[in-house]
């Protein structure tokens, strides 16, 4: 097969056999290597190319083996210990946390007790028979004491050496360098290096894939093999993966002659070389894989190394050198995201493990690494890279928005060529109300840097050509009438009782004095709205609800009775043997002005299995919905996000939401909720990521403006969970309403949240006005607030002191002594 036929093989998505590969070895035509394998990167990776912001941490630099080009290893030195002591390995770790490093890189030499009497003693004075011991001590260690997630180059292991090191750490790896026995022959590089021989080290790299460890791997160019070599290489490396799945990256280092070492005159690979073995090796790793090249050893070709197809730096440390090529300072991050941008590219930060076995840690992760791992991802599987917790008060990161339409300036990428995937495309048949599939909107959540702009500004710019630039909110009162729950919903931390999971505060059950008593307050302190929403009481029916709308609109004939999610409906018309429509049909008559589209959380039943796997199911929600919306009950309709799910759910959820409305219209909003983690029992067990990031809740109702445009209008944001300056941020980028003034909210603060009580009509005026935008108070259904209720809702007196009246058969006894 000719070269141009090979490359068009590859550049249509085929699999490069074996034979095909290794004929790549006489491809010459540089250019059209670098097309192809950057058009495969693109496919696979889009628009960023990652890396992990490290510290490097050289246990040992003693080694049985003797590489003819290696300055890292050397001999005992008189008075100079041979290991790292554990308060010498706090201490890099340590100045590596507060640099905002995630993880700790662990390299050390080969075995050296099995070849330095010096190792063996001081591993004896250290409590440790073998290097890799100690190492597992002090991974162990640097996890505990700094939270840095380990990354360990160990050299050769057995599954055992494996197993205990995956204990400790998010990934493991291994240069294979060369599949050629002949560099191992005298005269070779590896000659002397018994632990560099090709096949013990294919041998541990395979029972890593069976010991499932991510792993790294990879290539050094330039120690005397041929290019055939190289794929050869390649191919054994691809071979292993193909079976076991765990090789999280291939590496492509060009060696680098140093003086005093044997090879000090042997001639480093030129930049064309180095870049056609990059290219190449995309073509044989295919779209997928996450192929590396370190940007400290060819610091002139940063975009031309992108061109020929990585996606990855690799770990780049803002503290410590490169210990292997201490002459070859790391790039500053700032400079390297300004080369990697000037390519058309975004650097992006990710974990020493990827993003696709994070997100997937039963398989790739010991079970006590999960929760650290969690803690520092996002939705996508990359690092966090800020504080913002949606709740908790904290300040949101300084990322200003594309206000008022202001056009975003896209990235050289974004305007629908290469990479971009069409986003121009997607953002033109978006805001013309073409319905998106799913792979469109997941798109539009994967935003960063220029296209995060550039998303906001086409929201807010359809915001404004539907809403114009009013503002509304409601004047309401929350009324959580009961928190005892039987349950057990993994994000609620607000539920209480004998099966719940959280003691934070005691169970109680309002009288209905109380529930209307807080319904009349509301009332003359201008409220057009109640919503009632409580825990699914085990003695509840569904003629409680209907008791509850019946006593309100006997009290007050002109409150708009906003009440009872789909869980709650579902759970009433069970206990009746009333169909749906009926039960619903009954509660309108009786009272029920509109339903709360809460329990939705991620309408994907895969989710819902693990973080309320006793809740009504997603068919299950939309039905509820469906029959409110047919007996003439209008609703609204959440999402609670940033738990346990992906890009994938949040755009399924989005999709059957828009699906419902389009044949029912009964929606009025939309209101994203981001998840509160600090109080709920999937957070306290470590069982999820500590909600979105901040570009995520911001995106979230961007995208939703996007994806349901026309079919729904209105956008709300939630400034209980986001806060007033998160609030804000939303309402420029696509939101148009703020919700309501609430009075009381249990939910959210059980949950942890630091805001929820009140917003009052005087603060909520005032922040949209600090917008420039009109406010307008409304009804629940979204018509102007009578006047009478405007003029009572502003100065109104402070709220009595509720009172939430105990139920204690319901307290467990810890609680009740």
């Amino acid at each position: 097969m000719s070269s141009t036929a090979l490359l068009d093989h590859a550049e249509a998505g085929e699999r490069l056999s074996d034979t095909e590969a290794l004929a790549l070895a006489d491809c010459t035509d540089l250019d059209a290597l670098m097309r192809v394998a950057a058009e495969l990167r693109d496919r696979g990776h889009g628009g960023l190319v990652s890396y992990s912001r490290k510290v490097f941490i050289p246990l040992t630099q003693l080694c049985r083996d003797v590489c003819h080009y290696c300055t890292f290893a050397h001999p005992p030195r008189r008075g100079e210990a041979v290991y790292l002591d554990a308060e010498q390995v706090l201490a890099i770790a340590g100045a590596g946390a507060k640099a905002g490093c995630k993880e700790a890189l662990f390299t050390l030499g080969d075995k050296p007790e099995l070849r330095y009497r010096a190792a063996r003693d001081e591993l004896a004075r250290l409590g440790h028979d073998t290097t890799l011991s100690y190492l597992a001590e002090m991974a162990a260690l640097v996890l505990k004491e700094t939270g840095l997630l380990p990354h360990l180059n160990p050299g050769l292991m057995t599954r055992a050496d494996l197993d205990a090191l995956r204990a400790v750490s998010v990934s493991q790896g291994i240069m294979l360098e060369t599949a050629s026995e002949r560099l191992s022959q005298r005269g070779g590089p590896h000659f002397g290096s018994p632990d560099k021989q090709p096949g013990r080290r294919l041998d541990c790299i395979a029972t890593a894939g069976q010991a499932a460890v991510p792993f790294t791997s990879g290539i050094l160019i330039g120690i005397g093999e041929t290019r055939r070599e190289r794929i050869e290489a390649m191919l054994a490396l691809r071979a292993l993966h193909e079976r076991h799945g765990h090789l999280q990256e291939t590496i492509v280092q060009n060696f680098r002659a140093k003086p005093g070492t044997r090879m000090e005159a042997a001639p480093d690979p030129d930049q064309t070389d180095h870049l056609w073995t990059i290219a190449v090796a995309r073509l044989v790793f295919g779209a997928a894989m996450n192929i590396q090249a370190p940007p400290n050893l060819m610091p002139d070709a940063i975009e031309a190394m992108i061109a020929a197809g990585i996606n990855d730096w690799g770990g780049v440390s803002p503290v410590t050198p490169d210990h292997v090529n201490p002459e070859a300072p790391w790039p500053a991050l700032d400079a390297l995201a300004r080369l990697t941008a000037a390519a058309g590219k975004l650097l992006v930060e990710r974990l020493a493990i990827y993003p696709e076995y994070a997100t997937d840690p039963a398989r790739w992760l010991d079970p006590k690494l999960r929760t650290p791992v969690l803690r520092m991802l996002d939705a996508q599987g990359f690092a966090r890279t800020d504080d913002w917790i949606a709740g908790a008060g904290t300040e949101p990161p300084q990322v200003p928005l594309t206000r008022r339409g202001s056009a975003a300036t896209p990235s050289p990428r974004s305007r629908g060529e290469g990479w971009g995937g069409g986003l121009s495309e997607i953002l033109n048949r978006a805001t013309a109300g073409e319905t998106l599939a799913e792979a469109e909107i997941v798109r539009l959540f994967e935003a960063r840097g220029d296209e995060f702009h550039q998303i906001c500004a086409a929201a807010d710019e359809l915001r404004r050509k539907v809403n114009g630039d009013t503002v509304s909110y409601v004047v309401t009162r929350n009324i959580n009438y009961t928190n005892i729950c039987y349950f057990r919903c993994q994000f609620c931390a607000f539920s209480k009782g004998k099966l719940s999971e959280n003691l934070r505060g005691r169970p109680y059950n309002l009288d209905m004095d109380e529930i209307v008593r807080r319904c009349e307050e509301a009332w003359e302190r201008g409220a057009t709205e109640v919503c009632l929403q409580g825990g699914i009481h085990p003695e509840y029916t569904g003629a409680t609800y209907l008791g509850v709308c019946r006593a309100i609109k006997q009290a007050l004939p002109r409150m708009h009775v906003h009440a009872f999610s789909p869980l709650e409906v579902w759970q009433g018309a069970k206990t009746l043997g009333r169909p749906l429509r009926d039960y619903l049909a009954e509660l309108y008559e009786t009272g029920l002005s509109s339903l709360p589209g809460t329990a939705a959380e991620i309408l994907d039943d895969e989710i819902r299995a693990v973080i309320c796997p006793d809740k009504v199911k997603t068919a299950e929600w939309l039905e509820v919905m469906e029959e409110a919306h047919g007996v003439g009950l209008r609703s609204t309709v959440t999402i609670m996000f940033g738990h346990v799910e992906g890009y994938r759910h949040w755009a399924r959820h989005l999709m059957r939401v828009r699906g419902l409305q389009q044949k029912t219209g009964g929606f009025t909003e939309f209101v994203p909720l981001p998840f509160v983690p600090m109080e709920t029992p999937i957070s306290l067990k470590g069982r999820s990521r500590l909600g979105p990031t901040w570009r995520e809740a911001i995106l979230m109702h961007a995208v939703a403006r996007l994806a349901l445009h026309p079919v729904i209008p209105n956008i709300q944001c939630s400034w209980v969970k986001l806060g007033p300056e998160g609030a804000a941020a939303c309402l420029d980028a696509g939101c148009n309403d703020l919700g309501g003034t609430l009075m009381n909210e249990s939910i959210s603060r059980a949950a942890g949240a630091s805001f929820g009580q009140e917003m009052p009509p005087e603060n909520m005026e005032a922040l949209i006005r600090s917008l420039g935008r009109t406010p307008r108070q409304r009804t629940t259904l979204y018509g102007d607030a009578p006047l009478d209720r405007c003029a009572a809702s502003f100065g109104a007196a402070p709220l009595s002191e509720p009172i939430n009246t105990p139920a204690r058969k319901y307290e467990r006894e810890a609680a009740a002594d």
